[in-house]
C-alpha cells in the first residue's frame, strides 16, 4: 500500500521543508524527492533505504531522515515522521491514510556533525506538527 507524501505548515504559514528543498542544488532536490516517492511506495519495513532513508536514534528517535549529498560533498537531509494509525485515528488527525510528513531540512559540511541545537530546532517544528489535530499540512 503506498503512502501520502506530506509537507508540514508552520503556524505562519511557511512550509519549512518545501522552503528547505527550494534551497538545494536542483540535483540534491530531485534526489531527495525521489527517495520520499520509492519510500512512499514501499514503506518501512519494505524500503531497505540504503542510507538514503534511515531512522534517527537518541533524541531524534522517531524520526526518519533522507539524505543526500551534494557539491563539494555538502550533507543534505530531510527530517520526517511516519503516520501510522488505525482508520479512525487518520481521519482525527485529517490524513486520508498512512503518510511520511516532513517537517523540515537542514544542510551541513562534510565530515561535521548538526548541534543540538540543530536537533532541537527541528524536533520544535515536529513537536509543533504532532500537537495539531487535526495536522497542519501541505500536500
Amino acid at each position: 500500500m503506498a503512502w501520502d507524501v506530506v509537507f508540514y505548515r508552520a503556524v505562519e504559514g511557511t512550509i519549512p521543508a518545501a522552503d528547505f528543498l527550494d534551497s538545494c542544488p536542483t540535483k540534491v532536490e530531485a534526489e531527495m524527492l525521489a527517495t520520499l516517492e520509492a519510500v512512499a511506495e514501499a514503506p518501512q519495513p519494505k524500503f531497505s533505504g540504503g542510507g538514503k532513508w534511515e531512522a534517527m536514534h537518541g533524541d531524534m528517535n522517531g524520526y526518519y531522515e533522507v539524505r543526500a549529498q551534494g557539491p563539494k560533498r555538502e550533507q543534505f537531509r530531510l527530517f520526517c515522521i511516519l503516520e501510522n494509525a488505525d482508520r479512525t485515528e487518520l481521519d482525527r488527525r485529517g490524513l486520508p491514510g498512512p503518510a511520511i510528513a516532513v517537517i523540515t531540512g537542514m544542510r551541513k559540511p562534510s565530515r561535521t556533525k548538526f548541534s543540538a541545537g540543530d536537533y532541537k530546532r527541528a524536533r520544535r517544528l515536529g513537536d509543533d506538527y504532532k500537537s495539531k489535530v487535526p495536522r497542519s499540512i501541505a500536500i
